[in-house]
């Protein structure tokens, strides 16, 4: 039985991987979940300097789910690098680093510092705010999707995969602005803007107003917006968006979906991610799937 996939010249074991900000570098879920068991981790966003991230609160539950905004707070590239990296090397999983940044700038700096550095792939957060454009995110336009993925390419020794937020008109056309510019694959969809009023004290229950809204509910939103760009681009794509368990990774799949990630999730089960990848081993069994590439995007 073969679960191997293979995303712009990486192979991975199986399609299953972390979906950034929900798993660390691995460190805090490594007593629980068996990381060699992973196709990938797929880091929490790192910037080109320390983020302090947004004030509290800054998370809050919500019907089927939950709303963040943490303001992707990290320690910076340089923390990241002599830190996260040689920890995630001790074990048999690909590495792929989220990168986030205000200005184009600002990414180029990291991606320009993880050139030498022993890690698989890129996963680009362009849902970040961008600073010189009135803090529209860089994944909210076309042309500044373009010029962004365009300009990373231009410095990125590892393959890139653009994060597409949904916050868009059409997921299609931003995945072909993507595609153009070179993007080696694309993962999505990253959270919805959602918003929590507390009716008792007549105020916003997060600290920022807004957050990112993930978890179970958004997940028929997620399969459909997977299947469109499937059917607009031919780059490989990663999935995410509300994975409880195996069933749900192969919607994903069968959407046109290579790669999978869990988030949320893992903050309920933190075995989530192990299950879902023994669990597609199951359904492959059940079904006398010999090969995962037999599932992926079979359906149209």
């Amino acid at each position: 039985m073969n679960t191997k996939v293979t995303i712009a010249g990486v192979e991975f074991k199986n399609p299953v991987m972390t979906g950034s900000g929900t798993f660390g570098s691995g460190m805090e879920y490594s007593e629980f979940v068996d990381l060699n068991k992973l196709g990938a981790v797929v880091t929490k966003g790192v910037a080109n300097v320390p983020w302090p991230g947004n004030p509290i609160p800054r998370v809050a539950e919500v019907y089927g789910g939950m709303l963040n905004a943490i303001g992707l707070q990290n320690p910076g590239i340089d923390v990241f690098m002599e830190r996260d990296i040689p920890f995630l090397k001790q074990f048999d999983t690909k590495i792929i680093v989220n990168v986030c940044g205000k200005t184009v700038e600002d990414y180029l700096e990291v991606v320009e510092k993880l050139g030498d550095a022993d890690v698989d792939m890129l996963e680009i957060n362009v849902s970040c705010p961008n600073v010189k454009e009135g803090a529209i995110a860089f994944g909210q336009k076309a042309e500044a999707l373009y010029d962004i993925t365009s300009r990373i390419k231009e410095k990125a020794k590892q393959p890139i995969i653009m994060k597409l937020s949904p916050n868009v008109t059409s997921i299609a056309e931003m995945a072909k602005a993507a595609e153009a510019a070179g993007a080696d694959a694309i993962s999505l969809i990253n959270t919805i803007t959602g918003m929590k009023i507390d009716i008792h004290k007549r105020a916003f229950v997060l600290a920022n107003k807004t957050g990112g809204m993930s978890g179970p509910a958004i997940k028929p939103i997620a399969v459909r917006m997977v299947y469109e760009c499937a059917n607009a681009v031919k780059i490989p794509i990663i999935g995410m968006g509300g994975i409880q368990n195996a069933e749900d990774a192969v919607e994903f799949l069968m959407a046109g979906a290579t790669g999978v990630a869990v988030g949320a999730m893992n903050f309920i089960n933190p075995y989530a991610t192990c299950q879902v990848a023994e669990g597609i081993e199951d359904y492959m069994r059940k079904y006398h799937i010999e090969d995962i590439h037999e599932i992926i995007g079979c359906v149209k």
